[in-house]
């Protein structure tokens, strides 16, 4: 491209089509957030102040301080290191509330032209729209192109955007089977299900135990977004592809994989077999956990540590399995639901102290063991794979009645596909989850349709923020 000419009018023409497709993309996470959650930006940013030169990593007598947003508790620990490690920077790390929050306070920011931090953590799903709206740095120059190797397949696709690279994966969320084995074997059902049909088997058991037990909940709500995703990911399915900057599919409703997950869940629903009654992460959920009712739940690996503090009634109850296969003679196939990554601002003016920092936490060895060893599920095959990590905490692997948990979760993430990629609008997508695909789990309309309903939301939405959406 750097060697064909243009001319005057073309170059204008086209710099001005993409100054409108940047302008539509910022309205794209302004539009998704709520703004004035009541969390104070100034003062907390520091793309612009802090002591030390600009763009400079600073010395050990004029250390240049860099800002971190995110609620993930283990960075405390690696930043504790960090520091000492790099006297020449001052990390200030703020938690400004849920991922949700993070971003909406972000977004707030940008839009603002101040405040913003230097370094951000984001969701995996959440990380297209701020990169393609030009709001994340591609660290692909940086040395991060080098590090596709060290992280695992899925965790490292996702921080891979239309040709660059806009985050270091930190976490991940291999999907696996958490099940309440003394509901299970009361039902009959002694070994975890190997197969989907197996899993339908084993939730007919369950119910006829009576007493309200069921082999799970789901009500369709917006808790359950990365949870469907995360199966339609695991069945094969690859219903949203970013093209580029401008050019999106979504393909709900031809992909044979999303129509297989549908179909097996619509049965799931008519039968009777799942709760349809008790959102996600509401307090009757942890209670249905804890007292057995809810049996099993497909969800991302670090949901071990939330069963352990939400549901620690059920402790020596619950164990790990892989989740079912839609073919149990074919190769393991996972997909992954939930997981954050850290991100550079492209507004920051440390950039080379911010990456010094995402890289000591997310790709050095002191950075990476400083949050595992205080309950962080690793992205990285090194650390996947060491003792230390498969041996598992002591306070968990009582939880999970001695087994070795870990195992289990790595296998998992061992067997998660490539490829699988998230819309540039997914906060939107996830705010609307719930009103579209509810009224299925309510039996007001099918799966399908509500799947249907949901793509062309999805797909209106898009051409309204100024995409080519195909479907």
């Amino acid at each position: 491209m750097a060697s064909r000419k243009r001319s005057g009018r073309v170059a204008v023409a086209l710099e001005e089509r993409n100054d409108m497709k940047r302008t539509a993309l910022r309205r794209i996470t302004a539009a998704t957030m709520v703004v004035g959650l009541g969390i104070g930006l100034a003062g907390c940013g520091g793309g612009d102040g802090g002591n030390g030169a600009s763009g400079t990593i600073g010395t050990a007598d004029n250390p240049v301080e860099i800002a971190v947003w995110g609620w993930e508790p283990t960075l405390k620990q690696a930043t504790a290191t960090f520091e000492k490690e790099n006297p020449n920077i001052k990390v200030k790390v703020t938690n400004v509330g849920s991922a949700v929050q993070t971003i909406t306070s972000l977004q707030n920011a940008i839009n603002a032209g101040s405040g913003a931090p230097d370094v951000a953590q984001f969701e995996y799903h959440a990380l297209p729209q701020f990169a393609l709206a030009g709001s994340l740095s591609d660290l692909s120059d940086k040395g991060a192109k080098d590090y596709a190797d060290f992280y695992t397949p899925g965790t490292w696709s996702q921080v891979n955007i239309n040709g660059g690279i806009y985050g270091l994966p930190m976490d991940s969320g291999p999907t696996a089977l958490f099940y309440n084995k003394e509901v299970f074997d009361a039902a009959g059902v002694t070994e975890p299900p190997k197969t989907w049909d197996e899993y339908y088997e084993a939730a007919k058991k369950i119910k006829a135990l009576g007493g309200g037990h069921y082999i799970t909940a789901d009500t369709g709500s917006e808790g359950s977004y990365t949870m469907l995703a995360s199966l339609i990911w695991a069945a094969g399915g690859r219903p949203y592809e970013i093209k580029d900057a401008e050019n999106v599919s979504i393909t709900l409703t031809s992909d044979p994989a999303v129509k297989k997950v549908a179909d097996f869940w619509q049965k799931m629903i008519d039968e009777g077999l799942i709760n349809t009654q008790i959102n996600s992460w509401s307090d009757e959920w942890n209670r249905g956990l804890g007292d057995g009712t809810i049996a099993s739940l497909n969800y991302g690996a670090w949901m071990s540590a939330n069963l352990l503090a939400s549901a620690s009634q059920a402790s020596g109850k619950f164990r790990v399995a892989t989740i079912p296969q839609w073919d149990a003679s074919a190769k393991p196939s996972n997909g992954e639901a939930g997981g954050s990554t850290l991100a550079i601002l492209a507004s920051s003016k440390k950039q080379e102290a911010a990456w010094k920092y995402i890289d000591f936490v997310n790709h050095e060895r002191d950075g990476i063991n400083a949050r595992v060893d205080n309950g962080a599920f690793p992205a990285d095959h090194e650390t996947l794979k060491s003792d230390d990590f498969l041996k598992g905490s002591a306070k968990l692997t009582d939880y999970f009645g001695g087994q070795e948990y870990n195992k289990v979760l790595a296998q998992a993430s061992d067997e998660v596909s490539e490829g699988f990629s998230y819309m540039p609008f997914s906060a939107h997508a996830m705010s609307i989850y719930g009103d579209s695909l509810g009224p299925a789990y309510r039996g007001q309309k099918t799966l399908s349709q509500a799947l249907a309903d949901f793509q062309k939301a999805l797909t209106d939405y898009g051409r309204d923020q100024g995409f080519t959406v195909t479907n």
